[in-house]
């Protein structure tokens, strides 16, 4: 009894001449609970004169000093043990500008031998080596970072361009040609194509789509690179990898050849961000 007295007389005093703080010595409303607050019953919150309980579900969010607080409520997704979800994606484009013909993707007017492709495209190959070496060139306007924040980790890439060739209805031939997706550096997704040319159109084109993944990547930051290289010799014909094959070229331009990269990366998470932080 006499501590029930006491309390209630310590919560008069308290609401007559000064504020009360629990963990704080610096009170910034004439209740401030800095930590851990059990209530048992409901508990109610003016807000602007109107006695609001909240609703099930919702937690009490403070808006700042001198603002009363507000309820709010907490989409939280429900998480799995051991599955994957989507923790990144975003999407890139090597693009110049729509009236040129020049300025982005790659140029190809020499090819390399494709004899030795084989023993050349293996995962992991160093895309140094396979541009100072074997003919291959980068898309430079590709080559953007990701990060991977956990242990498990499945990241896809997926790769569409245009690529042309400058044939004529007597010039041409068919061209085999290779592009490649490089994840620091090192090879990650390989897809060998042939463009074919026609005797009765001039600057054959197709799209090309490439899908490639990486598991496990090591925690922290990575690159991605994509990088091509042409295997069928004729002097005669310019490969447009991104890029129409020429400036003269009428039925392409810089926009429709364009090269975009989508990069997605799955992880079976590890730590979670506390979500009080994000309101």
């Amino acid at each position: 009894m006499k501590t029930t007295i006491n309390l209630i007389l310590f919560l008069l005093a308290s609401t007559l001449y000064g504020q009360v703080g629990v963990m704080t010595e610096k009170p910034q409303s004439s209740l401030d609970v800095n930590g851990d607050f059990n209530k048992k019953g409901k508990l109610f919150l003016d807000n602007n004169g109107v006695l609001s309980p909240g609703q099930t579900g919702q937690v009490l969010v403070s808006r700042g000093a001198g603002v009363a607080p507000t309820w709010k409520a907490l989409k939280v997704p429900d998480y799995e043990s051991f599955k994957f979800y989507l923790i990144f994606n975003d999407s890139f484009k090597d693009f110049n500008t729509a009236s040129n013909t020049t300025g982005q993707g790659v140029s190809l007017s020499t090819a390399t031998s494709p004899a030795t492709i084989a023993a050349d495209l293996v995962k992991g190959a160093d895309i140094t080596t396979l541009i100072t070496t074997k003919g291959f060139k980068e898309i430079t306007g590709l080559a953007k970072p990701f990060v991977v924040n956990s242990i498990e980790s499945k990241v896809y890439f997926q790769f569409e361009t245009v690529v042309q060739q400058n044939n004529t209805a007597i010039l041409g031939s068919n061209q085999m040609y290779a592009c490649g997706i490089f994840v620091d550096d090192k090879l990650q997704s390989i897809r060998l194509n042939t463009l074919f040319t026609s005797n009765t159109a001039e600057s054959t084109f197709l799209t090309h789509n490439q899908i490639g993944g990486a598991s496990n990547l090591s925690k922290g930051d990575h690159t991605v690179r994509v990088a091509c290289a042409r295997y069928t010799t004729d002097n005669n014909i310019v490969l447009g990898i991104g890029v129409p094959s020429m400036t003269a070229a009428n039925n392409v331009n810089n926009f429709m050849t364009q090269a975009s990269l989508k990069v997605d990366v799955y992880e079976v998470p590890e730590n979670f961000t506390d979500i009080f932080s994000i309101l």
